[in-house]
């Protein structure tokens, strides 16, 4: 992998659960060749708390994490985005900020365990699956040789991954 640290920008409509999740995983996951972050559409304004739960199982901090606007990301001193990838279908059918830097986009689309009613275990089975298939997704995407791959290459990768998982 090259020197550069990629930025990635997790979009989910809550900024709740899944995109907070994918924050705290690729933060942790990318060993500093990444800096992840997260926003939502309409915030909910509190992470969920078995979301912070399956972060913390796996290991991975969640001290710092919080439920926060897309436009946050959108103004021109936000950092510049590599990639924005939103991880549920109603945020990918929002219209978007403009963001900085042209970042490559991707659409990974989850379940949204937050919205899962019935017990607490049924609802805790749901995090945990839904934390599960964004780690595999995180990982096929760390698996990409980034520093050989030019942007309309990574593109086409990124799109794969998203539609392997569909």
């Amino acid at each position: 992998m090259s020197d550069k640290t990629y930025r990635v920008l997790f979009l989910c409509t809550g900024n709740s659960a899944r995109s907070i999740m994918a924050e705290a995983m690729l933060n942790a996951m990318g060993r500093g060749q990444f800096l992840a972050y997260s926003a939502g559409s309409h915030p909910a304004g509190a992470v969920n708390p078995l979301a912070i739960e399956q972060i913390e199982h796996l290991g991975f901090d969640a001290q710092n994490l919080r439920s926060k606007s897309w436009d946050e990301f959108g103004t021109a001193d936000a950092p510049h985005m590599d990639f924005v990838i939103t991880v549920c279908d109603k945020a990918a059918g929002e219209v978007c900020p403009f963001w900085p830097g042209q970042p490559i986009t991707a659409h990974w689309g989850f379940q949204d365990p937050a919205a899962i009613s019935g017990t607490p275990a049924e609802q805790s089975i749901a995090f945990t699956r839904i934390c599960r298939e964004i780690k595999t997704r995180l990982d096929l995407f760390l698996s990409l040789p980034f520093n050989k791959l030019e942007k309309l290459a990574l593109q086409r990768e990124l799109d794969q991954i998203g539609a392997k998982q569909a």
